[in-house]
């Protein structure tokens, strides 16, 4: 059962053209976010706003400049996070940066 979730994402970003150059995995998204602002969800609930520091296969997470959200309230600030990949509920790019407040 492992992978199923990247495959159907890939097949869902090609839009059913074959042998397009700009189909773009869920891989490729992952490598081009690393070192940018992005929002962790975790299946609690909690979101952590940060820089992505790099994942592994696993959804395993490094994070700097890490803020805890509880209920959309900050939280907590932390210097350096870890976070274990079966929490992870998703991985988004932030809209605004963390110096505006995010």
């Amino acid at each position: 059962m492992s992978g199923t979730g990247a495959g159907a994402a890939a097949a869902v970003t090609g839009g059913g053209e074959k042998g397009s150059s700009t189909t773009k995995t869920p891989a490729d998204f992952l490598k081009s976010i690393r070192g940018r602002p992005v929002v962790v969800k975790l299946n609690s609930g909690v979101d952590y706003r940060g820089i992505l520091a790099c994942l592994d296969g696993y959804m395993n997470i490094a994070m700097e400049q890490t803020e805890e959200y509880v209920n959309g309230q900050l939280k907590n600030k932390y210097g350096d996070a870890f976070i274990r990949g079966n929490n992870v509920l998703y991985i988004s790019t932030s809209k605004r940066t963390l110096a505006e407040g995010a």
